[in-house]
């Protein structure tokens, strides 16, 4: 998007890029645009809406993920929402069927149709039709992009304090990048960087994982690299809110990467770092979610922030006494028939997958990059007993799931890694109405820019912040230019 806007306004762009292709968290997202305000397809729909409205609906108190915005990066956004979606539709963007009243949202955007080219062959990928379409607008209009190009750093005069390059690496050779108009930062959050997310959650430990991953780490390099410059962030108390998405219950069991939007497939071209889909479709009475332990801990139904204190909270290890550590799904044979599930590779990985004829035999295989703690036997076995007799019952006594229905009895036995995933960035860098980047001090850096989820202030989740900061980003450094 800041690409396409400099471009536009007749500057001339360099695209760093770390990964193999392009398309970064947006290529893998589900697709949903949230812009409003008036825009060719709600008015189709009869739908009445306004910037003000947009407005006012992103600084509602009564909602957490509203509660901490910047209100002058709100109205930026309220301001530009409904251009925005058109903006978006020049540049090649389809959106698939109507919106319905009251839904404040343009998506999801229409997949893009080269199967070959989704990265996740995972058919709700629709957010590659937004990344795909911008790319060849981008690239139609003469934006440079270097694929495997990771920046280390950026450059700044010495005198001036101005921001006027970066630099890269690629195949083992450092490169400096002048830039004229500025460097604008679109490097994604950093919730894939377990000492600066542990800044806002000291519980975030290294076990749990992030959304993307491990096509898109979000490793907070733009963040980095600009605090190295005196930068500020901004709108940090969003970070940690018990609201929004910034974690989710793991969809797919027995694999490192069980997003619940993401089902790696054994034909994406990053399976190999995949390593495994994962058994989908869990039905929470089918197991029961034990610790590092070997305990049970909460209601495995629940998925709200209740549910994710409690698998943050303190596992047993006196050497480790922030995060949680592991979370095992405990099942047996009769839950895989009940599933219909394939318990071997390519749809389980062995360090997060574990089988045995006997639960004691179970605990003590388990072993796993993240696991600090010998599960033993007869603390498991103990836990699994008990829950049992909550079967026979038809009530848990010790943590209120609704109605057990299922006894883990019948052998094999099994574990699944099924700790929660991080998702969202929802604070970053400061940034002012224009996306200059802020310091410590408040006053900009000269140059610099940032969008996306490396920018702080206003927390939405989706394409649609990030492809309207992009905008304002790319327009300011043009002008700069």
């Amino acid at each position: 998007s800041a690409a396409i806007e400099a471009r536009d306004r007749g500057a001339s762009v360099i695209i760093v890029e770390e990964n193999f292709d392009c398309g970064g968290h947006g290529i893998v997202s589900g697709g949903n645009v949230n812009l409003g305000g008036g825009t060719s397809r709600q008015r189709a729909a009869g739908i009445e809406d306004n910037a003000d409205a947009v407005f006012e609906e992103w600084i509602r108190p009564d909602d957490l993920e509203c509660r901490y915005t910047d209100r002058d990066l709100t109205r930026v956004f309220a301001d530009m929402s409904a251009e925005t979606f058109e903006w978006m539709v020049a540049n090649g963007v389809q959106f698939e069927g109507t919106i319905t009243g009251g839904d404040q949202r343009n998506g999801p955007t229409v997949q893009w149709p080269v199967y070959e080219e989704l990265i996740t062959s995972y058919p709700t990928r629709k957010g590659s039709g937004l990344a795909r379409a911008l790319e060849k607008s981008a690239r139609a209009k003469g934006a440079q992009i270097l694929l495997l190009h990771k920046m280390t750093g950026l450059v700044q005069n010495p005198s001036t304090k101005v921001v006027e390059g970066l630099i890269a690496t690629t195949e083992g050779r450092t490169l400096r990048i002048r830039g004229t108009g500025g460097v604008i930062l679109a490097t994604g959050g950093h919730t894939s960087n377990v000492h600066f997310r542990r800044m806002f959650d000291p519980r975030l430990t290294e076990e749990y994982q992030t959304a993307g991953a491990p096509y898109t780490e979000q490793n907070a390099d733009g963040e980095l690299a600009a605090m190295a410059l005196g930068a500020a962030l901004w709108g940090t108390a969003s970070q940690s809110i018990e609201g929004g998405n910034w974690i989710s219950k793991t969809a797919h069991i027995g694999c490192q990467y069980g997003y619940s939007s993401l089902w790696w497939q054994p034909d994406s071209p990053i399976f190999d770092k995949a390593r495994a889909s994962g058994l989908t479709g869990v039905n929470w009475q089918n197991v029961i979610l034990v610790k590092q332990n070997g305990r049970r801990f909460h209601n495995e139904v629940d998925g709200g922030h209740d549910f994710f204190a409690a698998c943050l909270a303190y596992s047993g290890d006196p050497n480790k006494k922030n995060g949680g550590g592991p979370i095992w799904a405990i099942f047996d044979a009769d839950a895989v028939t009940r599933q219909e599930w394939d318990p071997t590779p390519p749809n389980v990985d062995p360090p997060y997958f574990f089988s045995a004829h006997t639960l004691a035999e179970l605990a003590g295989r388990i072993r796993n990059p993240y696991q600090t703690l010998r599960m033993q036997g007869s603390v498991l076995q103990e836990a699994v007993s008990r829950y049992n007799s909550f079967v026979d019952s038809g009530v848990d006594e010790d943590f209120g799931k609704p109605t057990p229905r299922y006894k883990i009895q019948t052998p094999p036995f099994y574990a699944a890694w099924s700790t929660p995933i991080l998702h969202d960035s929802l604070c970053g860098l400061r940034v002012d109405t224009r996306c200059r980047v802020i310091d410590l001090q408040g006053a900009v850096i000269a140059g610099l820019y940032c969008c996306g989820e490396a920018m702080g202030g206003f927390p939405q989740h989706g394409l649609g912040r990030c492809s309207l900061f992009g905008r304002v980003a790319g327009r300011d450094a043009a002008a700069s230019a």
